[in-house]
């Protein structure tokens, strides 16, 4: 039976490039901001681009934070946090002095780079990522992998045991997490080649 996969359209983020990837896989990939449709589906994916204050208001306006709630935290489905995505699973951020779902033990915080001139403030471009846990969403995808990224901000974890992947950008910051079936990556794997369509593969596959 095909996996179906809702990807919630909040009004923020690169919904379609993530179903075109996932219409590439062979999977139901449907972008949607309806309760029943999140319901329904076997596995959902968070994605986002932009800010966080307005991401969570308009998740409120929206009201899918209830929705969220039961399916991640009660039903325990699969949830793939994408960059602001994954973002959002945190308890807060500076960015907009909001608070997030609190799904992870975390706090969002604004890169704090000293070389201003060799390290430019919104991170953009190819970047490698360190494994350091075992993972079935980093199956087949080796430590120091290139992952494509667009951010100002990261996590600062509590809970270390929570980190999957780390990169660095004048210092190491947290670039994926895993706590149960939540799963979140700051990267882009909608954009980036083939490793990232493995990576949404092993999603798929969970």
């Amino acid at each position: 039976m095909q996996t179906k996969i809702a990807i919630i359209d909040y009004r923020m983020g690169n919904l379609f490039s993530v179903k075109k990837k996932l219409s590439k896989l062979n999977v139901l990939a449907v972008c949607t901001s309806k309760r029943e449709e999140i319901a329904s589906a076997d596995k959902i994916i968070l994605p986002g681009v932009g800010h966080f204050g307005k991401a969570m208001q308009h998740l409120q306006e929206l009201d899918l934070i209830d929705i969220l709630n039961k399916e991640v935290l009660v039903n325990k489905k699969p949830i793939l946090g994408i960059c602001l995505g994954m973002q959002l699973m945190a308890k807060q951020s500076e960015e907009g002095h909001a608070k997030g779902l609190g799904w992870i033990e975390a706090n969002v915080v604004k890169f704090k780079i000293k070389d201003t001139l060799k390290y430019k403030i919104p991170h953009t471009g190819w970047n490698q990522i360190s494994v350091l846990k075992q993972s079935l969403l980093m199956r087949n995808i080796p430590s120091l992998s290139e992952f494509y990224f667009v951010h100002a901000y990261h996590l600062e974890l509590q809970n270390k045991a929570d980190a999957l992947n780390e990169s660095e950008y004048e210092y190491n910051f947290i670039s994926a997490v895993q706590k149960d079936a939540i799963y979140g990556v700051q990267y882009h794997p909608e954009k980036s080649h083939d490793v990232g369509e493995q990576l949404l593969k092993n999603f798929i596959d969970l």
